[in-house]
């Protein structure tokens, strides 16, 4: 990856609906030269898809809440299970397994505190191996970037 291609994953993070030919422009290559190197930072992984970012509270779901996760019984299959739960629920946007006292952080974006009330229902009880769980509410972002710095 060099000087160019890395100009040009600065401008697709910041808004990837720019035309190639707007793109081409901005970092002083032909058209056709823009578009090889995008489709070969797609094919090569480094793009690893592009999406719409939209506004949480416009989109229904203006509650953030990052919970943390105890498990009862670790090893990776009640790892897999309990995080399986996880990711099939509709307000978890993140959900990662990491070191330290704590095994899981969930990312929720949530409709309301009855959402929230029932998915501690279905993820938290006790056949779904959870020790103790905790939920801190998000009153204030002071920083939410998706980009990469490179």
């Amino acid at each position: 990856m060099d000087r160019i291609d890395r100009k040009l994953l600065n401008l697709m993070q910041r808004d990837a609906s720019r035309t190639n030919i707007d793109m081409a422009e901005e970092v002083g290559l032909a058209p056709s030269s823009c578009l090889r190197r995008v489709q070969r930072l797609h094919k090569s992984g480094v793009i690893d898809r592009i999406v719409a970012i939209l506004n949480p509270a416009k989109a229904g779901r203006g509650i953030k809440a990052l919970v943390t996760v105890e498990m009862k019984l670790h090893g990776e299959a009640h790892m897999r299970r309990f995080l399986d739960l996880a990711i099939a629920e509709e307000a978890v946007s993140q959900a990662y397994s990491v070191t330290g006292e704590t095994d899981v952080v969930l990312m929720l974006r949530l409709r309301d505190m009855e959402e929230f009330d029932l998915l501690c229902d279905r993820l938290f009880r006790d056949e779904n191996n959870v020790a103790r769980f905790f939920t801190m509410v998000v009153i204030r972002t002071a920083k939410e970037e998706t980009a990469i710095r490179l």
